[in-house]
């Protein structure tokens, strides 16, 4: 029997929203409107918002008057995120391995550690293949991921944090290449435990995935300010590349 990956149940759960409750929405639109001044999309563009969750980036793209798609696998995510969908707002199921349209999109946005979840090298590059695809001829894409160096160098092995009355017990560990993240608690009388596992994906790694799927990368930024990366003190790894 195959084993189910385990973002399926861990973000399809209710749980998971609570955990993630209080992410700093003022923070998402600034890195969201400092990423649109850099890059200039005309509004007639389309954009793709990849592994959108409950689609807050989707939203505010919209907001500013674009043309937005937005995607995920969790079915629980996109119900709430089509709550908001407009003329120009649209979300769909769908699995980032596979391209949502071909050769559609101006820009596409994979914001917030939304990859590296995969075992597989092989799934990662099909994913990175799949927005290729889905990106017109000079589309760009937008990775925002983790600073693996930084993140290793300092992991918190211990957390409790509570939230809506529920006690999140949190261990943090690095293994076989693999930052993971164990969440346990408590709730109406059960017990759960979900675990994140996210590839430490490193730049080089970042750059040969790229390379594969004819992404040239034009910038590397180190936080949502867009300021210089550095491998030891960036929190975000932000790469921004074009479709050959």
């Amino acid at each position: 029997m195959l084993q189910k990956d385990w973002f399926i149940d861990w973000f399809n759960s209710p749980y998971y929203h609570v955990l993630y409750k209080d992410r700093n929405e003022t923070e998402a639109k600034a890195f969201i409107s400092n990423l649109i001044n850099h890059l200039s999309p005309n509004k007639n563009n389309y954009l793709l918002d990849v592994a959108c969750g409950k689609g807050r980036h989707s939203v505010y793209m919209a907001s500013l008057g674009y043309y937005v798609d937005g995607f995920d696998l969790s079915e629980n995510s996109i119900k709430h995120a089509q709550q908001n969908e407009s003329s120009l707002l649209k979300f769909y199921i769908n699995d980032i391995r596979k391209p949502l349209k071909l050769n559609h999109y101006h820009f596409a946005f994979n914001l917030f550690t939304s990859f590296g979840y995969f075992d597989d090298y092989q799934d990662n590059q099909k994913a990175i293949n799949a927005i290729a695809d889905s990106l017109t001829d000079n589309g760009v894409l937008v990775l925002d991921f983790m600073n693996c160096n930084k993140v290793i160098n300092n992991l918190t092995n211990k957390e409790h944090k509570t939230v809506d009355g529920i006690e999140f017990n949190i261990t943090r560990s690095y293994n076989n290449g693999h930052i993971i993240k164990d969440i346990n608690f408590n709730d109406k009388g059960e017990s759960y435990h979900f675990q994140e596992n996210v590839k430490a994906i490193s730049l080089s790694e970042f750059k040969n995935y790229f390379n594969t799927a004819n992404l040239n990368i034009e910038s590397i930024f180190g936080d949502y300010e867009l300021n210089r990366f550095d491998i030891d003190n960036s929190d975000r790894l932000i790469i921004i590349a074009r479709k050959n």
